[in-house]
């Protein structure tokens, strides 16, 4: 028996010792020999790692196309409100942030739900009779994108399946497959101003169905459900026994004429995990700040599914404490003139945008509501010229240096969004440049028909 002195770490000088006695078997094992193993290099890749794609970027990483070199380039692709620096957020919410880095008093860690008076804030800010929330309700996170992925982790299993929207938000598809859920994509009607197609959606639901993922407004098209479409979708989910993930990161970010209803304010029984945050409403995208707001008036949930975001929210360190500490005068002394101009300018830039691509020959804009995108369908058959709606806007770029993404990225093709939070200037020219690109290659019934001969 051989006996062996440990020191463990401790305070003081004194460190404590445990005194160890090993049995001495008269064997000994060799530096880098283990008994059936064979040392060799063998780093791959993860499962997870192999299993994440996201289409937005493998379309647009694929359009290897230059702009032309004699026009400026216009991209109306990204969902960045902040790019061009037309719209700012508002000097309290940064004024917020700049009292609370001087405090000095938000420099460490926070709870990985985030701190309880700024879940208070959140809770305040959304608490209404028709669905009332507490602190407890509120699960801070890492933007609204980190919001979905744990919703996600916590109501679906891998061989699960979630209901989707298309066109839709190609985030939802990216995390659900990287953690081995499918996805079922239920239509959206143009015709209908996006409006779900019911129908189909509940056609999709089975035994493995783990949750239905409503975004409104939405992104990428610019729509708003009224208040008895999203009471028809509650039904749906009421019928099946299916709760609902809803992604209302443009929440009241809706235009003058229009009326924005949280769907957990219409819920009286399917239980709601609904996903927001500061990045499109106050305009910070970068601050990464969001959260999760648990609706379960009829305990569907129960402590289970609250004990699980919980954990799950422990595999990080939560979100920025700076801007936890700034949240409550954010969310509470934010003027309200700052959103009403906010949005008056979105509204401009959507209506003239979709009067202007309304008046081309071969597109057709579907009027938005709120958000900042615009959905424009393309009679593919008006341009033989192009396949699809990626090779449409490739040689939109090529020649005009607009650049919209295809349709494609959200799951429905033949279509194109435009983000309207760019510069008005910026606007008109892109539509005109689209209106020069549509006349150079449309073709009438007739000249469609040659040239289709002619191939």
């Amino acid at each position: 028996m051989d006996s062996y002195l440990i020191q463990v770490n401790g305070p003081g000088d004194h460190a404590p010792m445990l005194d160890v006695h090993l049995k001495n078997t008269g064997s000994t094992i060799s530096p880098g020999k283990v008994k059936g193993r064979k040392p060799r290099w063998a780093v791959r890749a993860s499962e997870m790692s192999k299993k994440t794609f996201n289409p937005v970027r493998a379309i647009v990483d694929s359009m290897k196309v230059e702009p032309n070199p004699k026009k400026a380039m216009i991209s109306l692709s990204l969902g960045d409100p902040t790019v061009f620096g037309n719209l700012p957020t508002n000097d309290e919410v940064t004024q917020a942030v700049k009292e609370v880095l001087d405090s000095g008093q938000y420099n460490g860690y926070a709870p990985s739900v985030g701190y309880q008076s700024c879940r208070e804030a959140v809770a305040a800010y959304y608490n209404c009779p028709e669905a009332p929330l507490k602190a407890q309700d509120v699960i801070l996170t890492s933007g609204c994108s980190q919001a979905i992925e744990l919703a996600l982790a916590v109501l679906a299993n891998p061989g699960q399946n979630i209901l989707v929207p298309r066109p839709g938000f190609s985030l939802y598809k990216t995390l659900a497959l990287s953690m081995g859920i499918d996805v079922k994509l239920y239509n959206l009607l143009p015709e209908k101003a996006w409006e779900i197609d019911l129908e189909h959606l509940e056609s999709l639901v089975d035994e493995k169905t783990a949750c239905l993922i409503v975004n409104n407004p939405s992104n990428p098209c610019g729509s708003l459900f009224s208040k008895s479409h999203l009471q028809e979708i509650l039904a749906v989910a009421s019928r099946q026994c299916v709760p609902i993930l809803a992604d209302e990161i443009y929440g009241d970010m809706v235009f003058a004429d229009c009326k924005y209803e949280p769907i957990a304010t219409l819920s009286t029984n399917v239980p709601i995990l609904s996903c927001g945050g500061l990045a499109k409403r106050w305009l910070v995208p970068g601050w990464r700040m969001g959260w999760i707001l648990i609706h379960d008036r009829r305990d569907i949930f129960g402590n289970e599914i609250r004990d699980g975001l919980v954990r799950l929210s422990q595999r990080i360190l939560g979100p920025c404490t700076i801007v936890q500490g700034a949240l409550e005068r954010i969310l509470h002394r934010t003027p309200p003139e700052f959103y009403h101009n906010t949005l008056s300018i979105l509204k401009s830039n959507a209506d003239l945008c979709y009067a202007a691509l309304s008046a081309i020959p071969g597109l057709q804009p579907v009027r938005p509501a709120g958000a900042m995108y615009l959905m424009v369908g393309i009679e593919m058959e008006h341009f033989p010229e192009f396949e699809n709606d990626v090779e449409f806007t490739e040689r939109l770029i090529s020649e005009q240096s607009v650049f919209c993404l295809p349709a494609t990225c959200f799951e429905y093709p033949n279509f194109f969004r435009v983000v309207i939070t760019v510069p008005e200037e910026m606007i008109l020219e892109a539509c005109s440049r689209i209106q020069e690109f549509c006349e150079m290659h449309y073709q009438g019934a007739e000249g469609a028909q040659d040239l289709e001969c002619d191939k």
